[in-house]
């Protein structure tokens, strides 16, 4: 089934790097699995309330610079809390999405990072499953929904 990107989704990416929106189009068109997109482009007083309750941990996110988005599996099952932040149990409802996207920025040769593991700089290097590649992770903040352009190639 090819799924397309609803009029929300659209919006949300209204200020996002053209590169990382290909990505995402391209992803949504081969997923197994239905997503939207829940942030794109974030403001500064946003970006520090999300760091002040402990919910990100920079200041410096590529939200802010529309380096960056927030994908979730649609409809999300999961629960958000009052800052419209998804609570990540179920990491296997993020992996379809992962990888249509990797597979997506490998296609576009475009250099992403998933928040799934933040250790890798760029999924175009990887060869295995979104799955295999959060399991790699050994760090304590992995974010599912989050994918950002490489600071190396997109300062």
């Amino acid at each position: 089934m090819s799924y397309i990107l609803g009029r929300r989704s659209l919006q949300r990416l209204r200020g996002v790097n053209p590169d990382l929106v290909a990505v995402v189009k391209l992803a949504i068109s081969n997923t197994s699995r239905d997503f939207s997109v829940s942030e794109g482009l974030r403001s500064l007083e946003r970006q520090h309330m999300l760091f002040s309750k402990g919910k990100s941990q920079t200041m410096n996110s590529r939200h802010l610079t529309g380096h960056a988005v927030d994908l979730l599996p649609y409809p999300f099952n999961g629960d958000m809390d009052g800052d419209g932040i998804p609570s990540i149990e179920d990491w296997d409802e993020y992996y379809p999405q992962a990888d249509a996207m990797i597979k997506a920025a490998k296609e576009l040769d475009v250099a992403l990072r998933w928040g799934g593991n933040w250790r890798i700089p760029d999924v175009r290097s990887w060869e295995g499953t979104a799955r295999e590649l959060h399991k790699a992770y050994p760090g304590s903040f992995p974010d599912g929904p989050h994918w950002e352009l490489d600071r190396k190639v997109y300062p």
